[in-house]
């Protein structure tokens, strides 16, 4: 089954082409800037048993036209996987929100998108978007059937004790205030992942997904119990550009003052903050150049950033009564070494015993990089969002 997995942004197209069950994509692309002058186009096709990689600059004003551009890509003579967009059968459309109505995937209906829509209001920049691409995805393949795979569906099996906030019930009644969590696809591709290698259906999981967004999760015999975002991706860890928690007060404070309007607050602990608010970047990799320079700021905001991280595994392994292991996952947590020594540095009471070589070494799949023999392994394992999508999409296809 041709399944063709859409991640749609404010102003980017994600996408990947699976022949499924296949777990090697097909083709892999991405538009970005869209809307802009010139938008940046960069797609990656296996043709004749060799991976080809396109990059070129030009106008995309809107998600229709990235549509179109893609399905050119996808079909055309030189760079090509298929003939016609008829050949794709499915279409799995990553959503970030569900509320609480969403727990998996479903087959999208006008029903579906009407609710994705009323959502809207809690997602702003990212269902609109996702409800347009569906859209026009159902008018370019209106043979496929199309998928909604939600960003919060994974973390619709937390309790009310970690979801509920206390604030009086009526909020959440009337205005759906609770927790939700995200990169709910990303923590459930990571669990599955970790459970075959720890040959273990229960077992307890905290998962670290750290890359411009990071969050992250207790995972208790397959279950999310507890995240760190919240009612938005806002709370918990330090990020990119977002603060991360931060005490509601401050929020009050700077409206109160007559210098912020709550728009202006809302863009800058979004937009404004975390590694690039402290250092002019939101690149950990530039970061960590800046820091072997003798920036201050990035020492800094590096030891913020641990802190954070060391915080939430103290907090979980209480709710979770203990690990059987702790995943680091996404682009900081698969590829930054020093991040996870830091971060597991000074953690034995708790059993998190690192092997320096092991966690230096480079490799690409799942490896462990624990002690020999510890009972709390420690992972890293490569996340992969539009395969799960896929995934999801082709079992229910396949129903």
């Amino acid at each position: 089954m041709n399944v063709l997995v859409i991640n749609a942004g404010s102003s980017s197209l994600k996408y990947q082409l699976f022949k499924m069950p296949h777990q090697q994509p097909l083709s892999t692309g991405l538009i970005e800037k869209i809307g802009a002058e010139q938008s940046m186009i960069k797609h990656k096709a296996m043709i004749d048993g060799e991976e080809k990689l396109f990059e070129y600059q030009s106008f995309v004003p809107d998600h229709s036209i990235g549509l179109e551009k893609i399905i050119a890509l996808l079909s055309g003579s030189d760079t090509g996987v298929i003939t016609d967009a008829q050949e794709i059968e499915a279409v799995g459309h990553r959503v970030v929100h569900g509320g609480k109505y969403f727990s998996e995937p479903v087959t999208l209906t006008e029903e579906v998108k009407e609710k994705i829509g009323e959502l809207s209001a809690l997602a702003p920049l990212h269902n609109p978007v996702s409800l347009e691409c569906i859209e026009l995805a159902e008018a370019v393949f209106p043979q496929a059937r199309h998928v909604a795979v939600f960003d919060t569906a994974f973390h619709q099996t937390m309790p009310p004790s970690a979801f509920m906030y206390a604030v009086p019930p009526s909020l959440y009644d009337q205005e759906q205030i609770r927790m939700y969590g995200f990169h709910g696809t990303s923590h459930y591709h990571v669990t599955k992942k970790t459970m075959e290698w720890l040959k273990k259906r229960n077992s307890k999981i905290i998962s670290i997904h750290l890359g411009n967004g990071c969050s992250i999760s207790a995972i208790k015999d397959g279950m999310s119990v507890d995240t760190s975002m919240g009612f938005g991706p806002l709370s918990g860890l330090i990020m990119g550009t977002r603060s991360g928690d931060i005490d509601p007060s401050v929020l009050f404070h700077l409206i109160g003052s007559g210098k912020y309007t709550a728009e202006q607050v809302s863009n800058l602990l979004n937009k404004q903050s975390g590694l690039l608010g402290f250092t002019g970047s939101n690149d950990m990799r530039e970061v960590r150049k800046m820091y072997e320079q003798g920036s201050t700021e990035a020492a800094l905001i590096l030891d913020m950033y641990v802190y954070r991280i060391k915080k939430y595994i103290g907090a979980y392994m209480a709710v979770l009564n203990g690990a059987d292991a702790i995943v680091f996952t996404a682009g900081v947590g698969e590829n930054d070494y020093k991040i996870r020594e830091s971060v597991c540095l000074d953690m034995q009471y708790l059993g998190i015993q690192l092997d320096g070589d092991k966690n230096k070494a480079s490799y690409t799949g799942i490896r462990e990089i624990s002690t020999e023999g510890s009972d709390l392994k420690i992972l890293v394992v490569p996340t992969n969002e539009e395969l799960e999508i896929a995934q999801q999409t082709y079992q229910l296809c396949s129903r």
